[in-house]
């Protein structure tokens, strides 16, 4: 196995541990920032390494297209391309091929689309994602998987979970890397056995960590929660779990809880865009009325660089004046915070005190 998974502790079902790639080995539970298109939007590499980001999200679909997985080996792989010297994971751009709707089509080779910048045809196979991901050279690729939409129906969700399997062997047969580790999607939808047999299926396979697709696509947060209950007991204990496209403190606590050890979404640095700071107590929308006069910064006690210089008043003035400053100082706040509540709650599964971590935080958060 390229990637190895080990286990430090648990505590109340959640788990901490260390996770050894090609580039390094970093800490679980973590929190992946996105860079989509090889950055993560304001930021640059630095100051992710700086706030305490170990490994970094790229889209394996947007770099297929822009500007192509063939010029980014040529530059030394995604690492040189980007200048991040830590760990990468790419998804395998299934979700994003899958959400563009009646511009795409599917058979069982793969999916045939029509690229958003151009209106070019393109197509996505298992094969096809392997090379693109082995081209780009990430530490942890992606398997391609079908992603349904929300809600689906028994029938459908049973025949896409099954070419999800069919799919997820013909990228371990395709996949060659001794420097690149391979993850498994587990789809099902909403369906207890549909999920279960998922993780059978993929569980018989020589994957180095399991995703969990397929979730936070618009279902109650409940559901989420229920789906998670009787789905990571079906993962092995000695391989990462990764929930995929999570990205709120609230479901980051509870999937800890279930046992998940990695996570990403963009929604930190997209809901910053807006104007909209994430703190312990829930949502602040920085750029109101009601903060312009309000000379604090956007958290108290927050060490990030954001609330050591600047003020609620000026990041509000910013935004109304629509200066760029103004989604970096958010960006950088909302993802110190994200990370460093990733920090926190790792070291409460140490130090066997996680119950209590998840109890104070719920006392205080309001963003339900």
């Amino acid at each position: 196995m390229v990637i190895t998974y080990e286990l430090q502790a648990e505590c109340d079902g959640a788990r901490a541990g260390l996770l050894h790639t090609t580039h390094g080995t970093f800490k679980t539970p973590m929190f992946m920032p996105v860079g989509t298109q090889a950055t993560v939007k304001t930021l640059t590499p630095e100051e992710l390494y700086d706030m305490g980001a170990q490994v970094i999200l790229s889209n394996t679909y947007h770099l297929f297209l822009r500007p192509g997985a063939d010029l980014i080996k040529k530059a030394g792989g995604l690492h040189a391309f980007m200048h991040w010297r830590q760990p990468i994971l790419t998804d395998s751009g299934g979700f994003q091929v899958f959400s563009l709707g009646q511009m795409r089509k599917i058979t069982e080779e793969g999916v045939t689309f029509r690229s958003h910048l151009d209106g070019s045809s393109k197509f996505l196979s298992p094969e096809v994602s392997m090379d693109i991901q082995m081209d780009l050279n990430s530490d942890i690729a992606m398997a391609f998987d079908e992603c349904i939409p929300y809600p689906s129906d028994y029938e459908y969700t049973k025949q896409s979970t099954a070419r999800t399997t069919r799919w997820a062997k013909r990228c371990v047969e395709h996949h060659r890397s001794d420097t690149q580790g391979l993850f498994g999607i587990v789809q099902g939808g909403m369906y207890k056995d549909l999920r279960q047999q998922s993780c059978q299926e993929l569980v018989d396979l020589p994957f180095d960590g399991y995703g969990i697709g397929g979730l936070s696509v618009g279902e109650e947060k409940a559901l989420m929660y229920e789906v998670l209950d009787y789905t990571t007991p079906c993962l092995p204990r000695h391989k990462a779990r990764y929930l995929m496209g999570v990205g709120t403190a609230d479901c980051l606590l509870e999937g800890v809880a279930r046992g998940v050890d990695m996570f990403d979404c963009v929604y930190p640095t997209r809901v910053a865009r807006n104007g909209m700071a994430m703190t312990h107590q829930g949502r602040l929308t920085v750029r109101n009325a009601a903060y312009a006069e309000d000379f604090r910064p956007i958290e108290d006690g927050c060490s990030c660089y954001t609330c050591q210089h600047y003020t609620r008043s000026y990041i509000r003035h910013l935004f109304k004046a629509e200066e760029l400053l103004a989604y970096r100082l958010v960006s950088i706040h909302n993802l110190h915070f994200l990370l460093h509540f990733m920090q926190d709650m790792r070291q409460s599964i140490i130090n066997g005190t996680f119950r209590e971590f998840r109890r104070d935080f719920w006392k205080q958060y309001q963003d339900v």
